[in-house]
């Protein structure tokens, strides 16, 4: 430890004896004299050194606090990497369990970038980035370039080229400045620029380009050492493309073992072929300068600086050449790969020392080196050797040898491609300087392919790349990326036709550099508050103005060959939109979404509202959402992927930030395995009533708040504590109060099946929208009793407290442990996952043996034992396709459309669209029956709505049945005066009186329910209104109790009475 000790020399000296050690700790005591020869047996030199507390010795900051100062290492990705004290332990919360945002930072971890040799700006960048420009073209192509464009026209392309390169790399550098930046290269730029989906697509062709380049340059190589070949009367097949390709094939296998050895190999290769290639440009430049030496030089075309021949070769003189009729573009689209190795130092970022300072400087400086090398070249061959020449020495007298109308010429620069040999100082040093250019620029992109691939794999974007992914040796080198990268360039390779290539590629790395252009200006124009690139030197309009550059030369070169470009590039940025990939790394994309969406909200809430735009947007008063299947599937159902839904968890305990944060990823976690769109929050430390209204105060923002609440039928009424049904019936009142509709969803069989879901809570505090287990105590199978009780859950909204009844209950003890993430379906996948065994095999057979082990256990309850059919179909009920049936539809009072609007929703969803709506609607008057249907009909005609059968119901105002009224009678016992109940939840003989008629009318719609809609699919009824001060709980309770009782799935809904159909267009 640090400032803890001091060394101090302890001299032989008598009086050593008599000194005060101090020990370890600050606890201080005399030496022990012992004999007086001691001081020598225990110091046996002349001095000795003993560890003491210095005197002024002060602590630090870091022992006086559990503070941490600023570090690097906390703002680290590595696993390995310090943390700094999270917020609950630096408050005092209870530390149990792990924090959930310290995994996350874990699982976000870049695993990019090996620990082997890592190089500076000058070794990995400038020289493989001049290496990769100085490839084929400048000693194949560039002189027939000049001879087919002309000096001005070739110095116009190469201008462009330079503008198109100095724009990507502003905005490569500002990216890449942005932060550090990983091994993928372009694929790591732009996904971390603009997402998985852009960064994946782009990053694969990327990938794709470079090894097709790697052919490319080494067909070159081949051209260059046939001719050499050529040139001694020496051949190995054909002397032609047979040549090419067994050459090229031995090649391309020589570099990849050359790449595979390691960095440390390759960077010594790159310097020794820089050297030639430099060696080879100063060769040419003297040879030029020097002029021809010999005659045969002269007739060959090689006549040195005249200002004629310049004249003749400034302009263009386009030909049929490669059985293509050239123009500016198609030589453009040949000559462009020249100049496409500014990316190099970017594709190797993993090995370098500091990338964010290297690939700016050494980018830029090898750009500005290679472009004026490139414009000397043109210079000193236009203005130096003539476009075409007979190579006859007889006919120099006459300057005949110049003229090749009329018959065809072997030399000069439009026929020769080994006129730079010609003009240089010593021939064979330019045929050295090509094989090293071709093989340098080869070889560097063989480097950069495998790690591309390997980032890919790493990233898990493409599962067919997933077995890329793995690394050898201590530098993580990608072996199974060169084994893929050397097929598929031996492949193109194949082709063995230079010119071929060379457009298909110009279009890849165009596209390419356009995407580079537009991460920089989207990042740009977005502003997150993490765009701070410490390079200044770009701006956001000239990135856009590369962009538009980019696409346009693409366009212009080959329009056909971009649109499949385009095609490509859009295919696999569809198939990382359809994967969805589990990443977060904090995209421009992110930025643009959140910054759209605050925009579109704040505009939302200056829209006024409007019937025909209404929809219903629930508040779902779910508890956990997994311990409700049917109560979500129905929310799913109303809003899906059109509507808002934020489902509702109150707890009555408090929970600590871990345990809240655990609550909601499993929650979370269970919406997205169903694929339902909900947003879903927990309001804990309130009692249900009171969190309950503060949710229906608060959720949502602007117009984005819910309108329409959703909750569960309380079939426990009648047993549970009356806080509890007071509290139930209160959420109503509250509800209306907040002018929302309100709506009560009841199954025959309940809602609640978080026993079977493994929601239980039993080591946490129970949600009050969750309650108690209360149970029927009648076994659902015979079979379950092997496993033990599996008990039908009655109870939807239920309490912490329980009291009377013949219902047993399940009390569940209070915890302040952290909860369990799992869940019915959220746990399987979660296992899945985590399960060492599905990572074996390849990736087809991976996904194959998770789909089907989610097929076994999606009928399986949490410890792993079948589900019943009855109770999966009562969980999946609105989840599952529904045979013919009928939704009754009992539209009773005019609450401004909502209670006939919600059914037709249901309605026109796939999974129920065979079942046939009926309405049923109430007679003002029996003589008028028939004038009260057409004018229903004509009403619902008005709003489109489409209904299979209409019926106006009579008689509600008659008498019902002794025995309904009995059984009213019954659910009432233990809440009358008579029966001494609590004063909150006491129905007087006055009220009772009072609400005769209302009653009454309640009883009769039973007994029309049972006559009517008992063999219906889903009934939805018009909710009684419980008017305040008038209707008591227990009453209220009973009314709804009496409709629903022994009916299908039943949904009650009252609208809060502002229109929500409209039959205005």
């Amino acid at each position: 430890m640090e400032n803890r000790f001091i060394v101090r020399r302890v001299e032989q000296d008598p009086a050593a004896n008599q000194h005060q050690m101090t020990l370890v700790g600050g606890l201080t005591g005399p030496a022990d004299p012992g004999p007086p020869h001691s001081a020598h047996d225990i110091f046996n030199s002349t001095s000795t050194t003993c560890l003491c507390e210095p005197a002024d010795r002060r602590p630090s900051i870091v022992h006086l606090t559990k503070e941490a100062l600023p570090r690097v290492d906390y703002y680290s990705n590595a696993l390995e990497g310090m943390k700094r004290p999270s917020l609950g332990d630096l408050h005092g919360d209870d530390p149990c369990g792990k924090d959930v945002d310290l995994e996350q930072q874990h699982e976000a971890a870049d695993l990019g970038g090996g620990h082997g040799i890592k190089l500076g700006w000058i070794q990995g960048v400038l020289i493989p980035c001049l290496l990769n420009i100085w490839g084929v073209m400048l000693f194949l192509r560039l002189a027939w370039v000049v001879a087919q464009s002309g000096i001005a026209q070739t110095l116009i392309i190469i201008a462009i080229s330079a503008v198109v390169c100095v724009l990507t790399t502003l905005s490569m550098s500002a990216i890449s400045t942005n932060g550090e930046v990983k091994g993928g290269g372009i694929y790591y730029i732009i996904s971390r620029s603009l997402g998985p989906e852009f960064g994946a697509s782009i990053g694969l062709v990327f990938a794709f380009a470079n090894a097709v380049a790697a052919s490319m340059n080494t067909i070159g190589f081949c051209n260059s050492l046939n001719d050499l070949l050529k040139s001694q009367g020496l051949q190995i097949v054909d002397g032609d493309v047979n040549d090419v390709r067994i050459v090229g094939v031995i090649a391309l296998l020589v570099m990849v073992l050359i790449c595979a050895v390691g960095m440390e190999w390759e960077s010594k290769a790159q310097n020794f072929l820089i050297a030639i290639i430099m060696g080879a440009i100063v060769d040419f430049i003297a040879g030029t300068i020097v002029g021809p030496k010999t005659d045969d030089e002269k007739a060959k075309g090689f006549v040195g600086f005249d200002v004629e021949v310049l004249r003749n070769n400034w302009g263009p003189s386009y030909r049929f050449s490669e059985n293509v009729d050239q123009t500016f573009f198609s030589v453009f689209a040949i000559f462009f790969p020249s100049v496409t190795g500014i990316q190099a130092g970017a594709n190797i970022s993993g090995d370098l020392k500091d990338p964010a300072s290297a690939i700016p400087k050494g980018t830029l400086l090898a750009l500005l080196l290679s472009m004026v090398s490139y414009a000397v070249f043109v210079v000193f061959a236009g203005g130096a050797a003539l476009r075409d020449a007979s190579g006859n020495v007889t006919e120099l007298a006459g300057a005949a040898f110049s003229d090749c109308s009329g018959r065809h010429c072997d030399y000069g620069l439009m026929n020769s491609y080994s006129v730079m040999q010609l003009m240089s100082l010593w021939g064979p040093f330019i045929y050295a300087g090509c094989f090293a250019a071709t093989l340098s620029t080869a070889l560097t992109n063989l480097l950069s392919v495998p790690r591309i691939i390997q980032a890919l794999g790493i990233d898990r974007i493409y599962p067919g790349l997933i077995f890329f992914s793995k690394g050898y040796g201590k530098s993580g080198e990608p072996y199974r990326g060169y084994v893929v990268t050397f097929l598929v360039s031996a492949c193109f390779l194949l082709i063995a036709q230079l010119n071929v290539i060379a457009p298909l590629i110009s279009n890849f790395y165009l596209a390419s550099y356009a995407l580079i252009n537009f991460c920089t200006f989207h990042a740009a124009l977005i502003k997150p508050l993490g765009w701070r690139p410490t390079f200044k030197y770009y701006n956001v309009w000239l990135s856009l103005v590369g962009f538009v550059l980019c696409v346009s030369i693409m366009f212009l070169i080959d329009w056909v060959t971009s649109l499949i470009t385009f095609i490509i590039i859009f295919a696999l940025y569809l198939i990382v939109v359809y994967r969805r990939p589990d990443v977060n790394w904090g995209s421009s994309t992110q930025a643009q979404t959140y910054k759209t969406a605050l925009t579109t909200a704040y505009r939302l809430s200056n829209i006024g509202e409007h019937a025909k735009n209404y929809r219903p947007q629930l508040l779902v008063l779910s508890g956990k959402p997994s311990a409700r299947p049917p109560l979500m599937g129905l929310a799913n159902l109303i809003t899906k992927h059109t509507a808002l839904c934020v489902c509702g968890d109150l707890l009555p305990t408090r929970l600590s930030h871990k345990s809240r944060l655990a609550r909601v990823r499993a929650g979370y976690k269970w919406l997205q395995s169903r694929k339902y769109k909900a947003f879903y929050t927990v309001m804990d430390g309130l009692s249900f009533e009171d969190g309950a209204r503060a949710m229906l105060q608060s959720a949502g923002i602007g117009k984005l708040k819910p309108n329409v609440l959703l909750m569960g039928y309380k079939s426990d009424w009648r047993t549970c504590n009356t806080d509890d049904l007071v509290a139930y019936f209160n959420i109503l009142h509250n509800a209306f109060d907040n002018r929302m509709a309100a709506t009560i969803l009841r199954l025959p069989d309940g809602l609640d099946y978080s026993k079977v879901t493994d929601d239980a809570d039993v080591n946490t505090p129970i949600a009050a929208s969750n309650g108690d287990l209360t149970v029927n105590s009648t076994v659902l199978r015979h079979d379950m009793a092997v496993r033990g009780e599996m008990l039908r859950v009655d109870s939807n909204l239920s309490f912490l407290t329980h009291h009377g009844g013949s219902d047993s209950t399940l009390h569940l003890k209070d915890s302040t442990q952290c909860l369990p993430t799992d869940s019915l379906t959220s746990g399987r996948r979660y296992n899945l996952q985590h399960d060492k065994t599905w990572n074996i095999g390849s990736p087809k057979t991976i996904l194959k043996s998770k789909k089907k082990a989610v097929a076994e256990q999606i009928l399986k309850d949490a410890t792993g034992h079948d589900i019943p059919r009855e109770i999966l179909a009562n969980m999946t009920l609105f989840d599952r396709k529904q045979k013919k049936g009928t939704i009754d539809v009992w539209w009773l009072y005019d609450d401004g459309g909502l209670t006939i609007l919600l059914p037709y929703i249901v309605h026109m969803r796939s999974y129920w669209s065979h079942c046939k709506l009926r309405v049923f609607a109430l007679a003002n008057r029996g003589h008028e029956l028939e004038l009260e249907e057409r004018n229903m009909a004509n009403l619902l005609s008005k709003f489109r709505i489409d209904y299979s059968s209409l019926k106006m119901v009579t008689g509600i105002t008659e008498k019902p049945k002794s025995e309904t009224v009995n059984m009213l009678n019954s659910l009432l016992e233990g809440f009358r005066e008579s029966d001494g109940a609590h004063e909150e939840c006491r129905v007087t003989d006055t009220e009772l009186a009072t609400l005769h008629e209302k009653t009454n009318r309640q009883l009769r719609l039973r007994e029309m329910l049972l006559e009517n809609s008992q063999d219906a699919v889903l009934v939805v009824m018009s909710l009684p209104m419980p008017r305040k001060g008038t209707v008591s709980a227990p009453l209220y309770m009973a009314w709804l109790e009496m409709l629903s009782r022994d009916m299908p799935p039943f949904l009650f809904v009252r609208g809060n009475h502002t229109s929500v159909l409209t039959f205005y267009s």
